[in-house]
């Protein structure tokens, strides 16, 4: 065990010695690799707060029940009731022409001259319907739009699974966009370390050719290249990390987003931890595979 460390401290030390070697070039692939990372950081923290918005929205899919005028409290109460036993159905809430005129007035009180002509009180009664978690697909609303419309009680019916889905359809793009991004910037990050690397090893070419002298195996001496690429990686992906944490602040401050995101949701939210470890993880896969694509490189131009 302590031996097996020893031999890791080495070859972590020769890591670090390659980035000595050449600072000036670590220094730009690193910067370079921070930047690449903070963009795929922002497509995902993106990404991630309007799925979950998304998913806030769909939780509150309701379909209002707009009751005529003629309808009787008795005739209310029966469907309500029946609305209440269907599967379909997670909540009825009804809402009186007094308790709708109120909801207007605290919501819109700069508003209140649109009232005028309009009678005492030109809103109907309805009945609220919140849709069951199991029955929010565009078929299974619309199926039931379709039977509360055929209800002789109901003056018209409205809700707001078109738009929900429209937004679905968005965050869908959404993802393919950031995924075609993101491979686009991992290629860029791994051909900016692979040319990295590739400098350490024609600067370090001579010490290679004497430990492949002195009976080196060929992991020992490729091992502190892969480390140099896995060290740049997972730093450029820890101050990227660290810079979209401060962007973040500034938006949740100078935009006011604390709150909602747009309104909905539980605000936004950064990168959750198990994502946060991935993320760095990927960095450090990402400069591993730079490190071996230098390496099989170097292998060629030497035949």
């Amino acid at each position: 065990m302590s031996r097996g460390l020893t031999r890791f401290r080495y070859l972590l030390g020769e890591a670090v010695d390659n980035v000595r070697v050449n600072r000036t070039t670590a220094f730009l692939a690193l910067a370079t690799t921070t930047f690449t990372m903070l963009g795929m950081g922002v497509f995902l923290l993106l990404y991630l707060n309007v799925q979950d918005a998304l998913g806030s929205l769909r939780e509150e899919i309701k379909v209002i029940v707009y009751l005529r005028d003629a309808t009787s409290p008795k005739e209310i109460a029966q469907l309500q009731g029946e609305l209440s036993g269907d599967p379909a159905v997670a909540a009825v809430e009804f809402v009186s022409r007094e308790q709708a005129l109120a909801t207007f007035r605290a919501q819109f009180p700069s508003e209140e001259r649109l009232l005028n002509g309009l009678g005492d009180n030109p809103f109907p009664a309805s009945l609220v319907v919140k849709v069951g978690p199991a029955y929010r697909s565009s078929e299974q609303v619309g199926a039931l739009v379709q039977s509360l419309r055929a209800r002789a009680e109901a003056e018209e019916v409205l809700y707001s699974q078109d738009w929900i889905e429209n937004l679905a359809v968005a965050v869908r793009y959404l993802r393919v966009l950031g995924v075609g991004i993101g491979v686009v910037l991992a290629a860029s990050m791994v051909t900016i370390l692979a040319n990295t690397i590739k400098l350490t090893l024609y600067a370090r070419r001579e010490e290679i050719a004497i430990l492949k002298l002195i009976g080196a195996t060929t992991g020992f001496i490729k091992m502190p290249f892969v480390l140099e690429g896995a060290l740049l990686g997972g730093v450029g992906a820890l101050c990227s990390l660290f810079l979209l944490r401060v962007l973040f602040g500034l938006a949740e401050s100078k935009l006011a987003l604390k709150g909602t995101f747009w309104g909905v949701g539980h605000g936004l939210a950064f990168l959750p931890d198990r994502v946060t470890v991935a993320f760095l993880l990927l960095g450090v896969m990402l400069g591993c595979l730079g490190s071996m694509v230098s390496l099989v490189q170097f292998r060629d131009a030497r035949g």
